[in-house]
């Protein structure tokens, strides 16, 4: 007989060890199922770097697809963070919220959210890839693209509140080469070259340089200055297109100073930090690139999605059109506030309009430091030797020796001998070849001065060192490089020096060295009493001084420059009338021997320098050039 079935049921105790052996196990399961999140930070990764070969993605041309999005953003790349990962019920499928950030500009991003959809398998997960993972409503056929909108460039004013620098009409010449075949364009170029007077080489190879659909400039005119261009026109493929540029009155307005604007520069752009891009407008020379973040602003910005389509003449049709969906407004630069009367910079280039030589006058209201002109003549090739040129002074710089020796106890009625040359060990020095021999011999100091007498200047150079030299021209405002937000020289006086370079830094030569700027500055101190530092920007903090310059040394100082117009090398001001002071000046300089020549006068609250490069003398060449300033100043 068979035995009986024997009862498996479990006691109690050993059914509870299993069962929480079964639930560990369940558990241990459901723990390994894999995460979307790390797939997720390797998106946001390959998005920021513009780059998905690394990301697994259903669709194998994803890199390419995002490379053509974002092709027309410039090279720009966002910063894109997983803000969120959402899993679905059973693991199967997620959505990443994904945060990005496009840097436009230093002060302009545009931001925005998208999703992305994740599909696990098994234990992987991948990318479901759309373009509306690059930006919102981006679909397919689609992609972005950036311009820029340049702002509107801030003035420089003149200091009677008028606009020197400002948006004026302007026409651009060249060659639209989309306009004429292939064949035809250098053909096109060397005639458009011919017509407006450029080298043709140089053109042509520009022209085969740019895209094939480029228009290439050959030149800029102001409209105003412009002559007909119907020739021009008439030229295959030439276009003459209306724009406006910042520029000032006339091309030579204060050019050296002021400075020009044009395309941004690799190196400009390398330095900008980002504010500059190519083709950007931005200073590149004087007041324009110093202070190109103040007048320039900040650019705009519009981003649009756009079909490739959109841009095929043959299919225009509406729905293709860009549109926009990101824009920020571009903020107009500010004004730059100057010193310099339009009248008086004006009237200086008109003075120096025939002086072949390079040439400056500098003038400077003593009263409050103000510099109202700084021309330059052509001769100067648009430098800016007004201000920054580094000349010797000559006789102008008695002014200087003329202080010291006040300093070491000379009186204009002081005794001094003038002989035709004077010996210091074996370097002989004279006086200028057209001085007046009644004026030769034992003189007063104030008659030495007013005639400009080199020798007699030379012999004071056992009571005046070179030191007292350099300490008086601090005192005028000369020798002491000050930053006055814009180019300038103030000049160099040796503190030490030998003998024979000594007695050449009396009559300011040697390695005395000036600009018409440093002279002007000397005179501006004796009118105003005090030491003078100029200023050309208002808004600009400018140094301050302690004057060493006396109220009785100033009076003295005038009455000795007074004294040249009455009855020295500066008479021909005489008939100005007023109280007029003056000092002439030459400079020998080069091999062969030439001659810088120099005048500077005060009249009232006015103080001018002229120079000329290359002369007779002071009061030959640059004296009528200064009268006739003075004349048209008043």
């Amino acid at each position: 007989m068979a035995s009986p079935a024997r009862s498996t049921s479990l006691t109690r105790p050993a059914a509870l060890a299993l069962t929480a052996l079964l639930t560990a196990g369940a558990l241990t399961s459901c723990s390994s199922t894999p995460s979307a999140d790390p797939e997720a930070e390797r998106l946001a990764e390959g998005l920021s770097q513009l780059d998905l070969s690394d990301v697994a993605v259903d669709g194998q041309q994803a890199t390419e697809d995002l490379a053509r999005i974002t092709g027309g953003l410039d090279g720009i790349k966002p910063a894109v963070t997983v803000k969120e990962v959402a899993e679905d019920d059973d693991s199967e499928k997620a959505t990443a919220t994904l945060a990005y950030t496009w840097k436009l500009g230093p002060e302009v991003a545009w931001e925005y959210q998208t999703e992305a959809e994740l599909t696990r398998s098994e234990d992987d997960w991948t990318v479901t890839w759309a373009p509306s993972i690059v930006a919102p409503d981006l679909a397919e056929g689609q992609r972005l693209r950036v311009k820029t909108v340049a702002p509107l460039r801030g003035d420089i004013m003149g200091g009677d509140g008028t606009a020197l620098v400002t948006e004026r009409a302007v026409l651009r010449i060249g060659l639209d080469k989309a306009a004429v075949e292939p064949a035809r364009q250098q053909d096109s170029a060397r005639v458009i070259a011919q017509k407006v007077d450029i080298d043709g080489d140089a053109y042509a190879k520009k022209v085969a340089a740019a895209g094939p659909k480029a228009f290439v400039e050959a030149l800029v005119l102001r409209t105003a200055d412009a002559p007909a261009l119907g020739d021009v026109e008439a030229v295959a493929g030439a276009r003459v297109i209306s724009d406006e540029l910042p520029l000032a009155p006339s091309r030579t307005f204060a050019a050296g100073i002021l400075g020009t604007v044009g395309d941004a520069t690799k190196e400009l752009i390398d330095d900008s930090e980002g504010r500059l891009t190519a083709g950007a407008q931005t200073g590149l020379s004087g007041l324009q690139r110093r202070y190109d973040e103040t007048l320039r602003g900040r650019d705009g910005y519009v981003v649009e999605l756009v079909s490739d389509a959109a841009e095929d003449p043959a299919n225009p049709s509406p729905d293709l059109k860009a549109t926009p969906v990101f824009e920020a407004a571009p903020v107009p630069g500010e004004p730059l506030k100057t010193t310099l009367d339009p009248a008086l910079q004006t009237l200086g280039e008109r003075v120096l309009a025939k002086t072949r030589p390079a040439s400056a006058i500098v003038a400077i209201r003593p009263s409050d430091g103000a510099l109202l002109a700084a021309a330059t003549g052509p001769g100067a090739d648009g430098q800016a030797i007004a201000t920054t040129g580094q000349y010797a002074p000559g006789s102008t710089f008695k002014i200087v020796t003329a202080l010291a020796a006040l300093r070491a106890g000379v009186k204009p009625s002081t005794t001094t001998p003038c002989p035709a040359t004077v010996v210091v060990d074996g370097k002989s020095f004279k006086n200028y070849d057209d001085y007046p021999s009644s004026a030769l011999g034992r003189i007063p100091f104030a008659e030495a001065f007013a005639q400009s007498c080199n020798t007699a200047m030379i012999g004071l150079r056992d009571k005046v060192g070179q030191g007292d030299l350099a300490s008086a021209a601090a005192s005028l405002g000369m020798g002491v490089d000050q930053d006055l937000g814009f180019p300038s020289y103030f000049g160099s006086v040796p503190t030490e020096a030998p003998t024979t370079e000594h007695a050449a830094s009396m009559i300011g030569q040697g390695k005395v060295l000036a600009s018409p700027f440093t002279i002007a500055t000397v005179a501006a101190s004796v009118a105003a009493g005090r030491t003078v530092v100029p200023n050309l920007l208002p808004d600009v903090a400018a140094p301050t001084v302690d004057s060493s310059l006396t109220a009785a040394e100033a009076r003295q100082l005038r009455t000795l420059m007074r004294r040249v117009v009455t009855n020295g090398s500066g008479r021909g001001l005489a008939g100005l009338g007023g109280s007029i002071g003056a000092k002439t000046g030459t400079a020998e300089y080069g091999s062969p021997v030439k001659t810088h020549t120099w005048m500077v006068a005060t009249d009232g609250d006015l103080a001018v320098a002229v120079f000329v490069e290359t002369g007779e003398s002071g009061s030959q060449t640059a004296g009528p050039l200064l009268k006739a300033f003075l004349s048209g100043a008043r």
